[in-house]
């Protein structure tokens, strides 16, 4: 009944985290997987929602490819806005916004492993508190990540924060 509790304690908090400061957005840098609000100001058809693929670019209407990874919301803007003005726009107010992040994903030995929506601030046990807290097998001393995008491997504690694409296992503890 307390792993429930405190399972719940944890879910409600990546629910507050999700409210972050509008300068935490600013520092974010766009990854494959992330799925954007692209708004072209004055020209509403080309407004559109996309997700950057596996090399990190999105297809726009009229321009086609544009590479968006590793670079923040208010850059890719200026990118985006840049390959409009090349040719099809004489000026272009471009606004992009992150809808979803790269989710994360948890293994092992907790109730529901699975597939996990990303917010800033997530920690080891708030991932762990989404998939519904650890089994009665669980080791909570025995947890690790798995960076998404270098594949770095790590031993973590419950207060680790976690990045987009991210996979957390949980071990089994040997009775």
């Amino acid at each position: 009944m307390l792993r429930r509790i405190i399972a719940v304690i944890a879910a409600v908090s990546v629910l507050v985290s999700g409210a972050v400061a509008a300068g935490d957005a600013g520092r974010y840098r766009l990854t494959a997987g992330d799925r954007l609000e692209i708004q072209v100001h004055g020209h509403e058809r080309l407004t559109t929602e996309a997700t950057l693929d596996g090399t990190g670019a999105v297809s726009l209407a009229l321009v086609g490819e544009v590479r968006l990874a590793g670079l923040t919301a208010g850059q890719a803007a200026e990118r985006i806005a840049g390959a409009y003005e090349r040719g099809y726009l004489d000026t272009a107010r471009v606004s992009v916004r992150v809808l979803n992040h790269r989710p994360v994903f948890v293994l092992g030995e907790v109730e529901e492993p699975g597939r996990y929506d990303y917010e800033r601030g997530l920690t080891v046990l708030q991932a762990v508190a989404l998939a519904g807290g650890y089994s009665y097998r669980a080791d909570p001393d025995d947890i690790t990540v798995v960076r998404g995008r270098s594949g770095k491997r790590r031993d973590a504690g419950e207060t680790t924060r976690l990045l987009p694409g991210d996979t957390v296992r949980v071990g089994q503890r040997f009775f």
